[in-house]
């Protein structure tokens, strides 16, 4: 049986040989525990991900737990975590559960039981919580993120994309003739395209990118730090990649040939907000399917007004 990571980040080294103590008496585990003393040990060890459940000393020195964790959290570590504590304030209790914590215990009143119940009840709530966020963001259907998350994540791009200059591209992506899959062979035929479509390019993007469910058949793409340019490289390969693979419906042994259709549009250079980037990409992409389907088209350049 492979064992479960506890970090513990306490600059008190008898609490160290305390939790030990009390891990040993755990009925659950086994367990292996991993020690940091201070806090840039602590958030580098906590930042790594490679820990069931983190306990967390509120007092670091010059530093305090709530700080770190707050960091951590910023830096996207999910990491349950359980505050360990002197102070039995509703003010401290509040003050975790603010910060990110699952849980806080007051360091005299811990025993081998209650611990273990903690860490048991912070690694049940943090995998609840990311459940409940998996709802809330992903398409039930295909994985990918839904449209309200893309679209969360397309204003926030964009505004960093113009605060530090970098470049950010969207690319708004259709199935071609998909309406025919679906009259054609039903839709759970279509599901399996869908499917099929998201799965492809999730595997090709890179890992800073993001794909979203737009809404039916259509996808939205963020590339991150991407010009028009460098977007519509990648965009084109993925859909040459796709028009070389088949949907294989596993159920019926049904073999569809899937194309897609997509615009890119860059920002600032075709837009100035998340709406005016939608519109860009979107006109490309209606461009691209006017022009026969099968093909990936920049957004056009604004002409400028008439005197």
């Amino acid at each position: 049986m492979s064992s479960l990571k506890l970090l513990l980040i306490d600059d008190d080294r008898l609490q160290h040989t305390l939790v030990k103590g009390f891990v040993g008496k755990f009925r659950t585990g086994p367990w292996e525990i991993d020690n940091a003393l201070d806090y840039p040990a602590g958030l580098k060890k906590l930042l790594s991900d490679k820990h069931s459940v983190c306990l967390l000393d509120y007092r670091l020195g010059e530093h305090d737990g709530l700080e770190l964790l707050r960091e951590a959290r910023a830096a996207g570590c999910n990491v349950p975590v359980v505050f360990l504590t002197a102070d039995s304030s509703v003010e401290t209790d509040e003050a975790a559960m603010e910060a990110g914590a699952m849980d806080y215990l007051v360091k005299g009143e811990i025993t081998p039981r209650i611990l273990e119940h903690s860490i048991r009840y912070a690694r049940k709530l943090a995998d609840t919580l990311h459940q409940l966020k998996q709802l809330a963001t992903r398409d039930a259907l295909t994985g990918v993120f839904n449209r309200r998350e893309l679209q969360r994540m397309l204003a926030e791009e964009c505004a960093r994309s113009l605060r530090f200059g970098h470049p950010f591209s969207l690319v708004m992506v259709d199935i071609d003739h998909f309406k025919n899959v679906n009259d054609t062979h039903g839709h759970q035929v279509g599901d399996e395209v869908l499917k099929h479509v998201a799965n492809l390019i999730s595997g090709q993007i890179r890992t800073v990118d993001r794909v979203g469910r737009y809404g039916g058949e259509e996808f939205g793409i963020l590339m991150i730090e991407s010009s028009r340019t460098q977007a519509l490289e990648g965009m084109r390969r993925i859909a040459a990649l796709l028009a070389e693979t088949p949907c294989i419906v596993a159920s019926t042994g049904l073999t569809l040939p899937v194309t897609l259709s997509a615009g890119v549009a860059e920002i600032p250079v075709d837009a100035k907000t998340p709406e005016e980037l939608v519109a860009a990409a979107d006109a490309a992409l209606y461009a691209a399917k006017k022009a026969g389907r099968n093909r990936v088209l920049p957004a056009e350049p604004a002409q400028p007004a008439e005197a």
